[in-house]
């Protein structure tokens, strides 16, 4: 395949709708995900930074030059538009705005750390509060997943064989394979996979990588109980998933809003290939009641 050649055939499965807006993503994720690259090899300084609930999160330069390299890109090309980005100051100014920019620079910062591969680069657009535009990039092992709203779900792999995504048709959890993280595991996370009665398992980071499982059928389902989850997390992932036929809700089966005043994901997240989605929802409620959870308004 001739270099950048897969730019024109990107831009050949999409609708005309956001094309420039999804033109500028896929060229930032990629700039990015050389920047990651290229930090890869080199020595890593860690930084300990305070997340919105006082939770003690890893960050590195990277994180931070990558967050730059895109918010420019992102800013240069759209100055309209709002920007909520993991590694810059929010501000009330994005909640004015009816498109907003949802972006993970480095998402699996521990990955990066432990250098285990499990990181992306994801960039996400809401527009009036739903996510409209989403691209993943994973630098190692060049995948890059993109969708636009009604335009399908699309994965290129190594840079060209473009496919369209499709996500699983099982239907028995018993027989399907959980998306699960490689740490953050609890007591409450191990009662959740029994009642759902998984047998089947794979462990890796990232909140894109492991939604990123089920868009190409590796996986069926995600369940993350946390409410440390932000909108930069799942903006991006979540259109790809529901392009590829996939469902991303809240633990108590509500959809998403974007470009609120909360940043986190409160009620936390389950994603799926959507023909089950119903019954996880369904199976999680006495366990929700049982540890207390009760869904948060945002």
């Amino acid at each position: 395949m001739v270099p950048g050649s897969w730019q024109g055939l990107v831009m050949e499965q999409n609708p005309k709708l956001y094309e420039r807006e999804l033109r500028v993503a896929l060229q930032l994720a990629r700039e990015a995900g050389a920047l990651i690259v290229r930090d890869y090899a080199m020595p890593i300084k860690v930084e300990k930074k305070i997340d919105a609930d006082d939770y003690l999160e890893p960050v590195t330069k990277t994180d931070r030059a990558a967050n730059e390299l895109i918010v420019n890109g992102i800013h240069s090309a759209f100055p309209d538009d709002g920007i909520l980005a993991e590694e810059s100051t929010d501000t009330e100014q994005r909640l004015s705005k009816q498109r907003v920019w949802m972006i993970d620079p480095l998402d699996g910062t521990n990955g990066f750390i432990s250098r285990d591969g499990d990181f992306a680069v994801q960039i996400g657009l809401a527009a009036e509060g739903a996510s409209v535009l989403g691209v993943v990039y994973q630098p190692l092992p060049d995948t890059l997943s993109w969708a636009v709203k009604g335009g399908g779900a699309w994965i290129a792999y190594n840079g060209g064989n473009i496919v369209r995504a499709h996500v699983s048709e099982g239907s028995d959890l018993a027989r399907m394979r959980l998306a699960a993280s490689r740490s953050h595991r609890s007591p409450r996370m191990d009662r959740v996979v029994k009642a759902l009665e998984i047998k089947d398992e794979v462990n890796r980071g990232s909140v894109g990588v492991k939604v990123g499982l089920i868009v190409d059928r590796q996986c069926d389902l995600y369940v993350h109980l946390s409410p440390r989850t932000k909108q930069w997390d799942t903006c991006a992932p979540e259109v790809i998933l529901s392009e590829a036929g996939g469902c991303l809700t809240d633990l108590f089966g509500y959809p998403l809003a974007y470009n609120s005043a909360e940043v986190q994901n409160r009620n936390g997240i389950v994603a799926s290939n959507g023909v089950v989605h119903d019954l996880i929802i369904k199976r999680l409620e006495p366990l929700l009641i049982e540890f207390g959870r009760i869904r948060v308004r945002i």
